[in-house]
């Protein structure tokens, strides 16, 4: 039995540097920072006082005031990104066929900030003050429905659940309905708004955070032999999955196809990477054996990249594991550099910067490496974005609880993956 192929249609994105795909895309090949002092917040008391913030982004451009206000910001965020998708697949609304259309939107933490306001608002005023959508706007799976619930899917539905892998692990979880027959079309991605005083504090006493409150821009620094930590940040990215025939039937625009993916675990540690890197080279090279590949074919990594001091390293460790000596000759760029670590989000931001980076023949950098770090002696694009024939994409998340996911990305004549059967042997 021959599995469908999975084709990327749409993406929409709302990052710290634009709230389009566009503006976030061309802010990425600029080398510009988004992260800045915190204003969702007062943190001019706390030890960290800089994220990846979104400017600009006004929810009721996408949705009315009443519907905003009765929604965690992530929901607000997913539904501003799912718009952008489903308009770029070209898929109008109300949907041709949507029971086929399903959703898979993941995030770490979905809206706490409603659970602890409303805890406050308890504390100070009383029941009467406390949002009655405070349990229902806070739970996890809300931007999922809320994703669904505007576009009218009326197909599967989920959410992943995975720290910092989630979004790349939502997006290959969504691949696999399509592969399997049980959608046609799948509005799938990650989202994180998690710039507030718990989470951030939380970090803090794990002192995972950069402290560089003085120069932001400069914060964020993978790969770098000074880098203090990781900058928190928040995001959505949405893309649009569709069986390869099915778009090929209206004519739709492919922008890439999604070859492999895998997911695995490191059995480990809750919050350290196995220093081998175990886990992380296996759902590489698993990913890779799902796409019918080999690392050779591999033109492009886009790296987790948190900026931590024992992620990075980790990370070039297991890259050396997948590719040999090739390890070496792969450009490899981190988009945290610019944009923060949006948790959930941020594979699924990374995700959508591998097809544009196929589809454009360009890599953007990694900004703010300065100072080589002998333990990290790979090509991770230093400086300025750089021309680059990239036919195939690797997208790495390595996260919290050591949970790994990765995607192959490919240009639609890139692989084979359609010949492989519908179950893998690993």
């Amino acid at each position: 039995m021959r599995r469908r192929r999975v084709v990327v249609t749409g993406m929409g994105a709302v990052t710290p540097l634009g709230v389009t795909v566009v503006e976030t895309w061309e802010g990425l090949l600029a080398g510009r920072s988004g992260v800045r002092p915190i204003t969702r917040f007062d943190a001019s008391q706390m030890d960290v006082r800089i994220a990846g913030e979104i400017p600009g982004f006004d929810a009721r451009k996408y949705m009315s005031f009443k519907e905003a206000r009765r929604m965690a910001r992530c929901s607000q965020l997913a539904v501003a990104a799912a718009q952008e998708a489903l308009r770029d697949a070209e898929l109008s609304l109300p949907l041709a066929n949507e029971e086929r259309v399903g959703v898979l939107i993941g995030s770490a933490i979905g809206g706490m900030e409603l659970m602890i306001d409303g805890v406050d608002a308890f504390r100070s005023h009383g029941i009467r003050r406390v949002n009655p959508f405070l349990v229902m706007g806070s739970l996890v799976n809300m931007p999922s429905f809320q994703v669904s619930r505007w576009a009218g899917a009326r197909g599967p539905i989920s959410t992943v659940v995975t720290a910092c892998a989630t979004g790349t692990q939502a997006i290959g979880e969504a691949a696999e309905y399509v592969r399997r027959g049980a959608a046609d079309v799948m509005i799938c991605g990650g989202v994180e708004s998690s710039i507030h005083f718990a989470p951030l504090n939380g970090f803090l006493a794990m002192r995972a955070l950069s402290t560089r409150n003085d120069e932001p821009a400069r914060a964020s620094r993978p790969f770098d032999a000074d880098r203090d930590g990781f900058v928190l940040s928040e995001g959505c990215a949405v893309l649009t999955l569709e069986a390869w025939d099915h778009a090929q039937a209206r004519g739709a625009h492919i922008r890439a196809e999604l070859l492999g993916q895998a997911s695995s675990s490191d059995a480990f540690h809750i919050a350290q990477p196995d220093p081998e890197g175990m886990g992380a080279s296996r759902a590489m090279q698993w990913a890779i054996d799902d796409a019918g590949l080999d690392p050779a074919d591999i033109d492009y990594i886009n790296a987790h990249g948190s900026g931590t001091p024992m992620n990075d390293p980790t990370e070039t460790v297991a890259i050396k594991r997948v590719f040999g000596e090739r390890a070496y000759k792969v450009p490899i760029s981190a988009t945290k550099s610019m944009i923060g670590h949006a948790m959930g989000g941020a594979g699924a931001i990374e995700a959508a910067v591998c097809v544009l980076t196929i589809e454009q023949g360009i890599i953007h950098p990694t900004i703010n490496l300065e100072t080589p770090d002998p333990a990290c002696d790979l090509d991770y694009v230093p400086g300025d974005a750089r021309r680059a024939n990239v036919r195939i994409a690797l997208s790495n998340s390595f996260g919290l609880g050591g949970q790994n996911a990765c995607l192959i990305l490919g240009r639609c004549d890139a692989a084979p993956a359609h010949s492989r059967p519908t179950s893998t042997e690993r």
